[in-house]
């Protein structure tokens, strides 16, 4: 049976603990609404850009493009989204068990994160390239991902390239999800909320009529790479609050539980120092009744 010291110890260390899950669940909770403030802000582009790609592909014609070629073979390359760290629910296992459903034999990863890249590593599976990005994620690194998955789509690496990573549906609900990302099929606008909204929608055409200097297909020809960066940019912007918001919920709920044991080895102590006093008082009452 523990002695009054031990639990004076524990609860002590809990404490502690408790501290630490406070910091950390408020730390998280100022990131998630960072990162859903900058996934917001970039609707008025995403808004412009969309309505212009969406003229110029009704104006294309039978536009081909590398970007655009269906190919018929199985081998598969996976984008996987991330997280650098852990304390985040559930979330990186649910993750992960959707990248591992793919065969090993013919699917090509690519990491941005360090969780799948050690998942990858783990399951020996066929990594080809790592990124790494941000608390707030730059353009410039969304780029560097695209611009990679595009060489490996072109070069004839794979035949087609899927993104895998985390939705947010709302601060309680995150949901991995599959995107197919090349070939490019029917152009859609990407979703520019991350409140569990659809990743895409159908673009309106022929809304407006627009003259295209230089011609229509060369503007699309230049447009197509940039879709794919705003895309993978956005959701990055997506699994970042998805991380926030998961991390929150986990350390509020370990503040909680901390909280609860706090005041159950509390119950324990005092209980065991009333029986501790209620000995000693009939050890006394005993001594008196003898020496009397």
């Amino acid at each position: 049976m523990p002695s009054t010291r031990d639990i004076r110890r524990r609860i002590r260390s809990v404490k502690n603990t408790q501290q630490i899950t406070r910091a950390m669940q408020m730390v998280a909770a100022s990131k998630m609404r960072k990162a859903q403030q900058a996934a917001l802000a970039g609707r008025p582009y995403a808004t412009l850009m969309n309505a212009v790609l969406a003229e110029v592909s009704f104006h294309a014609g039978d536009f081909t493009h590398p970007l655009m070629e269906k190919r018929a073979g199985d081998r598969r390359g996976v984008v996987l989204i991330s997280t650098d760290k852990g304390l985040c629910g559930g979330l990186n296992s649910n993750l992960m068990r959707e990248a591992g459903k793919f065969p090993k034999e013919t699917t090509i990863y690519v990491a941005a994160g360090r969780k799948g890249s050690q998942f990858l590593a783990r399951t020996k599976r066929k990594l080809s390239a790592e990124f790494t990005y941000k608390d707030a994620p730059l353009f410039s690194e969304a780029r560097a991902i695209s611009k990679f998955a595009r060489d490996m789509f072109l070069n004839g690496e794979v035949d087609r390239v899927d993104i895998l990573y985390t939705n947010f549906i709302s601060t309680l609900n995150q949901r991995p999800e599959l995107l197919p990302l090349l070939p490019i099929g029917e152009l859609k606008g990407v979703a520019t909320s991350v409140h569990g909204e659809a990743t895409s929608e159908a673009l309106l055409k022929g809304a407006t009529e627009f003259l295209f200097e230089p011609s229509v297909k060369e503007v699309l020809g230049a447009l197509l790479p940039h879709y794919l960066n705003f895309q993978v940019y956005q959701i990055l912007l997506e699994a970042k609050a998805s991380e926030h918001s998961a991390r929150m919920v986990a350390m509020k709920n370990a503040t909680d539980n901390a909280k609860q044991i706090i005041k159950d080895l509390t119950l324990e102590y005092n209980k065991l120092r009333q029986a501790n006093i209620t000995k000693e008082l009939l050890e006394i009452s005993s001594a008196a009744m003898a020496m009397g």
